[in-house]
């Protein structure tokens, strides 16, 4: 008879660290790169960002990593389907250790956290604020939607383990991937429960722009 196991074992995480200029911030920003992508990638990104250096930055490079079939350059990926949920838990628990590692290294437990995606790595950035342990300021999410299982409503009496903060949303008007129907989905989800947000769409792709970091820039300055 044949079956299928699923076996618990160790592994190590990448994570590349950009300190702010002042180095005693209590500001922490921890991005999520997109598929076939890595953490320096992601990082030469984000610190593209208006006045990303009065923050701590940690790039998370995903666990499962895989060469380019071009240059055979090192990238990863989140998850597939298969064994969804033993994943999202593996990046979860990956994903709390990262951060109180990071908090714990700059003394400051009470900082400022926000959580970044990008494409792919938008599920994990809204996965890490709403079901990670360490409480969120805010959630910046770029050519991406909400992972299903967080719209589900919860059985339980505590609702979602942490309260969902504010949200800057990014879209190209030409992206493929997250169009205007997702979207509004994720709008409508958000209307319904109260969670403050805000939508910034630009000319372009699924991709960065110069007018969604000058948003985000805007976004970090307010919190």
């Amino acid at each position: 008879m044949r079956q299928t196991l699923s076996i618990e074992t160790l592994t190590h995480g990448r994570i590349l660290v950009e300190d702010a200029a002042d180095s005693v911030s209590p500001r922490l920003l921890v991005a999520f790169h997109g598929y076939g992508q890595n953490a320096r990638a992601m990082l030469d990104d984000v610190m593209r960002i208006p006045g990303i250096d009065a923050w701590r930055v940690a790039s998370v490079q995903g666990l499962h990593r895989f060469y380019t079939r071009d240059d055979q350059s090192v990238v990863a990926s989140w998850m597939t389907r298969e064994d969804r949920e033993l994943a999202i838990a593996d990046n979860l628990a990956y994903i709390d250790k990262a951060v109180a590692t990071l908090m714990a290294q700059a003394q400051a437990p009470s900082a400022r956290l926000v959580f970044l995606g990008f494409s792919q790595g938008v599920a994990m950035a809204y996965r890490a604020a709403i079901s990670g342990q360490h409480t969120a300021d805010g959630i910046i999410a770029l050519a991406g939607d909400i992972p299903p299982e967080l719209k589900i409503p919860s059985t339980s009496s505590e609702g979602d383990s942490q309260p969902w903060p504010r949200v800057l949303i990014g879209a190209g008007w030409k992206d493929k991937f997250y169009g205007t129907d997702k979207i509004q989905t994720d709008v409508s989800f958000r209307g319904a429960r109260g969670i403050a947000h805000e939508v910034v769409q630009f000319h372009g792709g699924h991709e960065w722009s110069e007018e969604f970091r000058k948003a985000a820039g805007v976004f970090l300055e307010k919190l």
